[in-house]
């Protein structure tokens, strides 16, 4: 078993001796020093798997100390002692390079887990985990991309608040968990929530969770996001659409790293990385009095710019055969590739839906062509004829777009159900009147048999 070894940098010696016994009890042999001089001196001739520097010492501040591991020891993780409640000195640290911050007087079970997650960070990277998500959208050899995973990869190693800024559609909750699936988090949950998805009234309830009986409806105790993510990642997406109600509530639970469930009398301690996005301009928000500036210092510790779809052209492809290849196994039939022409036409759309659009155009020309190749007029773009059979009943060609018997139900109806109905009924009387013959069937309903495979899978009736 490895033994791992952790630099103790202060000049209070009732400090160190607290930090070294903590340490020592965990199975961790320390080196420690009362200045940067000496740390320095430390560093040079060993390879701790940690630092722990207080802010103030008498030959300079962390904050020095942390941008010299940065430069001479990268793979070192920082952690900085601050002081109580100095949550501006907690982020300058943060944005200099360190790993984390503790703050006086030391809580032992914070720092525990502290520690803990830095010697996660010396752990050799495992493929599996690097694998398990979909690392297709962020597949490319552009530079755009190059850099990104790069910054990904920096950004896993510290526990410092990412605001990842990005348009619509370009990959932004990816990101957020790669960046949970490379650091030391990775073992516990990621937790994904959309913002502007959660009604207002709703929200406190949601990302704190609540107790039995603190309001009709709360017939159970619920955590909320908050706790299921202790531990691990909590994804903020679309957070400029928090009302400003909800802002200020939040940006207490980010600097008391402490939540209160409705009807609660008391605050519930959370250990969580706080990942956010928004493709809406959060400082011209800021300037607008519609997000709270305390709280976008807070979010916005290191900014994490991804690239639009039509900023790296050369990636198209790659990706599309990523998506095809998806496709084809989540729908189980034999998979379709692109034509240089269709490839072409690709890359000289704008994509204003970045990967996401990409996505749904290959989704549709997948279904629709007749041969396994996908040529330009099946994608519908650019100057293509206009996309037939995308959803509905009225997309099968043979059925009525009105026939005389349908009739809506009462009151509210939900479309998107009430069409796969329709859908669903159509298809069962072409492969009743085909007997069951869905080469028959599909050319009876005007589709391909492929979109027609496809159909069936969707609605889950193969």
């Amino acid at each position: 078993m490895t033994t791992h070894t952790a630099l103790i940098v202060d000049d209070e010696p009732d400090i160190r001796d607290l930090l070294e016994i903590t340490l020592t009890r965990m199975g961790i042999k320390t080196l420690t020093a009362a200045d940067i001089t000496s740390a320095k001196k430390l560093l040079e001739n060993h390879s701790p798997q940690l630092c722990l520097t207080d802010m103030n010492l008498p030959d300079g501040n962390g904050i020095e100390l942390v941008q010299w591991i940065q430069q001479n020891s990268p793979s070192t993780p920082v952690a900085v002692i601050t002081a109580y409640g100095n949550m501006d000195t907690a982020i300058e640290s943060l944005k200099a390079g360190a790993f984390d911050f503790v703050s006086k007087p030391v809580e032992l079970p914070r720092l525990r887990e502290l520690v803990n997650s830095a010697l996660k960070l010396s752990e050799p990277e495992s493929d599996a985990d690097a694998s398990s998500d979909e690392p297709g959208l962020l597949l490319g050899n552009s530079a755009e991309i190059k850099r990104l995973r790069n910054q990904v990869r920096k950004l896993a190693r510290s526990q410092a608040p990412v605001f990842i800024s990005g348009e619509s559609g370009s990959g932004k909750e990816l990101v957020a968990r790669m960046i949970h699936l490379l650091g030391p988090r990775r073992d516990h949950p990621f937790i994904a929530v959309n913002c502007g998805a959660i009604p207002s009234e709703l929200m406190e309830s949601e990302f704190f969770g609540h107790k039995k009986g603190s309001f009709t409806g709360a017939v159970d105790n619920k955590d909320g996001l908050f706790r299921s993510a202790d531990g691990g990642t909590l994804f903020l997406d679309e957070v400029a659409d928090l009302p400003l109600a909800m802002q200020v509530k939040l940006l207490r639970a980010i600097q008391e790293k402490a939540v209160r469930p409705v009807g609660d009398t008391k605050e519930v301690p959370v250990d969580i990385r706080l990942l956010s996005a928004t493709h809406k301009d959060l400082p011209g928000l800021v300037q607008e009095g519609e997000f709270r500036q305390d709280l976008f210092y807070r979010i916005n510790v290191i900014e994490l710019p991804v690239p639009a779809l039509r900023d790296r052209p050369d990636d198209i492809s790659l990706l599309a055969n990523h998506i095809l290849e998806r496709i084809a196994r989540e729908y189980e039939c034999e998979p379709a590739s692109l034509t240089p022409a269709a490839i072409d036409r690709l890359k000289d759309h704008e994509f204003p839906g970045n990967v996401r659009e990409l996505e749904n155009i290959l989704e549709r020309a997948f279904t629709l062509c007749d041969a396994d190749l996908i040529g330009p007029e099946d994608l519908h773009i650019g100057n293509g004829p206009s996309p037939a059979g995308l959803s509905g009943a009225s997309s099968l060609a043979g059925v009525p777009k009105e026939p005389d018997a349908l009739t809506l139900p009462e009151g509210e109806i939900d479309l998107e159900n009430y069409l796969e109905t329709i859908e669903r009924q159509a298809i069962e009387k072409a492969l009743e009147a085909t007997r069951w013959n869905k080469t028959a069937a599909a050319k009876r309903l005007g589709i391909s048999f492929r979109a027609l495979r496809y159909r069936l899978k969707k609605l889950g009736m193969e």
